[in-house]
């Protein structure tokens, strides 16, 4: 009986919280570089996302997404160049529309052949900028990209999408998506080329909140 009050008293204010959002006719965050402040970050990992999109056998498109991206930010809106991200994405945790296909990218090779793709238990993939230059909104965040044992640069397209306190936690969070375009060979992920593209295109969503 207790457990199900607590669980009652939990939905009551979840119910309250959002009617009270509800009352103030929008969402907490908005696109508003002047409610950003100063400090260091983390990701919300239940938020933060990785989405990638392949063409497959030229046809058409096909998509996959990482989750659980955790990572941090060091932000000063005073100084924005200054900005330093370094975020982790697990690849054991990729998820696809098709269980054979999820399968087959972190399978071991056949036969003591290299994987296709990223093989068992493959090491998360980490971001780590280098520099930052802003434009408005937008920035171009070039950083070193750790995968599948091998480190290259890789330029990402960012934006900047909304800042507010989280209505939930009532910590001050920050959001940005970006795009980035990356030729997976690069990083030795060789599987079926060129049948399944080689290029690789990245859409990247985040939150990071203040700690």
């Amino acid at each position: 009986m207790r457990k199900l009050t607590l669980t009652l008293a939990a939905a009551g204010v979840a119910a309250l919280t959002i009617g009270t959002l509800q009352a103030q006719g929008g969402p907490p965050g908005a696109r508003d570089p002047g409610r950003v402040t100063a400090g260091s970050y983390k990701t919300d990992p239940a938020h933060s996302l990785v989405g990638w999109r392949v063409s497959h056998f030229g046809f058409n498109d096909y998509f996959g997404l990482f989750g659980d991206v955790e990572g941090t930010l060091t932000l000063d809106p005073a100084n924005l160049a200054g900005a330093k991200v370094d975020v982790t994405i697990p690849i054991s945790k990729v998820v696809t529309a098709s269980a054979g296909l999820t399968e087959h990218l972190t399978r071991a090779g056949q036969d003591g052949k290299k994987p296709d793709f990223f093989g068992p238990n493959p090491a998360p993939a980490r971001f780590v900028s280098t520099a930052v230059v802003v434009n408005g909104q937008e920035a171009k965040i070039t950083g070193d990209l750790t995968m599948n044992g091998v480190t290259k640069p890789v330029t990402l397209d960012a934006e900047f999408t909304g800042a507010g306190k989280h209505p939930f936690n009532q910590k001050e969070t920050v959001g940005f998506e970006a795009e980035a375009t990356i030729k997976r060979s690069d990083w030795g992920v060789t599987g079926v080329i060129p049948f399944v593209s080689d290029e690789v295109k990245l859409d990247i969503t985040v939150a990071f909140e203040k700690q």
